[in-house]
């Protein structure tokens, strides 16, 4: 497993101290990466998601989506008690968790099972106060001018 120094980083910006959380998480799970189920995550426009997962041979009723302290997880559990006897069996049903850490205001707008597909969309909400904006800088010499009119006319 790799290590990483991140005191460059810290000596040139402030308040990124997550960053290094997160990086420790993405190599934490780097090793064992399980690739089931397969899927796909897809910037729809500026400031939305979406994350399709491919669930074939499960329920609605088998699955699980669930937003908790800044992560996306989504979960599947076959409901047991099936007796079928099968010759080749190439289409997985077992369970599986999968997490999604998301980024600051984002949240989770909706999901929906199709064709064997769960999709879930995410959108970016910035609050106002967080949003840049303008600031317009007085002319000194103006306000003054403008005092001294006031004045010349009384």
């Amino acid at each position: 497993m790799r290590t990483y120094d991140f005191a460059p980083l810290y000596r040139a910006t402030v308040g990124f101290d997550q960053i290094a959380d997160l990086m420790d998480r993405v190599t934490a799970t780097e090793g064992n990466a399980n690739s089931y189920p397969p899927y796909n995550i897809e910037k729809t426009d500026d400031d939305a998601y979406r994350i399709s997962i491919a669930v074939a041979g499960f329920s609605d009723a088998d699955l699980g989506v669930e937003v908790k302290e800044k992560s996306l997880i989504v979960s599947a559990k076959k409901a047991e008690g099936e007796d079928k006897t099968y010759l080749h069996r190439g289409i997985a049903t077992r369970a599986f968790e999968r997490r999604f850490h998301l980024a600051d205001h984002v949240v989770v707008t909706g999901a929906s099972h199709v064709d064997g597909m769960l999709h879930i969309d995410l959108v970016k909400e910035v609050p106002e106060a967080l949003k840049p904006r303008r600031i317009e800088i007085a002319n000194q010499k103006a306000i003054e001018t403008d005092v001294v009119d006031a004045k010349a006319v009384n």
